[in-house]
């Protein structure tokens, strides 16, 4: 009789990754197991192999996403250094592009209806907002202007995606990239 082909096992990661992007595509009630086993081709009993139950999967996603979207991006900009409006750019870049960007609208709207989601949204964004304040106030003194600029940096990056208006002559893109150098100046 011919051995039985081992079956590479599904990752802990390809988890979290498929929950991140069920996440991203129907909110938290489309994280289910069942569903993500289809999603990844392979039965729900892997899932249980790395994860006590949904709830210790949501909290790694969580713990991915802010991985991957501030610590990981805070420290490439740190190590590769630059002027401090160079540097908001890059985090800006980074931190919402566009994989990184629905995740992050999926649990801002996520944290709408759930206090602990809620809690750690807001300790990272008083991160970003100190990274923010940290930057604007190596080039501009005045704290109201540094509060505001940091303030109006942060809800372009994260409201660019609900601007629907026309900009005659301008694309969105071209609008919000002119709306962000503004902030940048000195």
């Amino acid at each position: 009789m011919a051995p039985i082909p081992a079956v590479a096992r599904t990752t802990r990661a390809r988890w979290i990754e498929a929950g991140l992007e069920a996440l991203a595509e129907g909110g938290p009630d489309a994280i289910r197991v069942e569903t993500l086993a289809a999603r990844l081709g392979v039965t729900k009993g892997g899932f249980y192999g790395h994860f006590d139950g949904r709830p210790a999967l949501l909290a790694e996603m969580l713990d991915e996403w802010e991985h991957r979207s501030t610590r990981e991006v805070l420290a490439q900009v740190e190590t590769e250094g630059g002027d401090p409006a160079d540097r908001i750019r890059r985090v800006g870049r980074l931190t919402f592009s566009e994989d990184l960007h629905r995740i992050d609208l999926a649990i801002r709207a996520w944290a709408r209806h759930d206090e602990s989601v809620a809690a750690r949204l807001r300790r990272i964004d008083n991160e970003r907002m100190g990274f923010l304040r940290t930057m604007f106030g190596s080039f501009i003194t005045d704290p109201d202007e540094i509060e505001a600029r940091s303030t109006l940096a942060f809800a372009l990056a994260i409201g660019r995606h609900f601007i629907v208006a026309d900009h005659p002559g301008y694309t969105t893109r071209d609008v919000v990239r002119l709306a962000g150098e503004h902030l940048l100046r000195p």
